[in-house]
């Protein structure tokens, strides 16, 4: 009897649309494709063979990284903006807290006062001494 393995996580699943590859990697190969044949055909006339080959490695190659990288489930793209979005954020991260423990009289009757100020009126009025 033949058993076929399903995955837990159903979310994680791709459809594969033509040759076990899916939209986006067919996409990006085309491009890849694309861009790639005609910068060795071109190349070819001018220079050898070999050469030709690196230039539409290295034309070729970043589109490839582009759509066949994927960290935590985002791709290429989602992942540099975070990066940049990250870089261009302010680097200094004030953490401010009002501890919950203050038992300073101070703060209490200062904010008693503003509130009595501001014309709000507060059901419950004690002096705090």
């Amino acid at each position: 009897m033949a058993y076929v393995k399903v995955p837990k996580d159903l979310s994680k699943v791709k459809t594969k649309v033509a040759l076990n590859l899916t939209k986006r990697q067919l996409i990006g190969f085309s491009i890849a494709g694309l861009l790639g044949f005609p910068v060795y055909l071109l190349c070819k006339n001018f220079l050898s063979t070999d050469i030709s080959m690196i230039l539409m490695s290295i034309v070729v190659l970043p589109i490839l990284f582009a759509t066949l990288y994927e960290k935590d489930n985002l791709p290429f793209e989602k992942h540099l903006a975070y990066i940049v979005r990250f870089h261009k954020a302010e680097k200094i991260r004030v953490y401010k807290m009002k501890s919950i423990y203050n038992t300073d009289k101070k703060d209490k009757i200062k904010e008693k006062i503003t509130i009595n100020k501001s014309g709000l009126k507060s059901n419950r009025r004690r002096r705090i001494e």
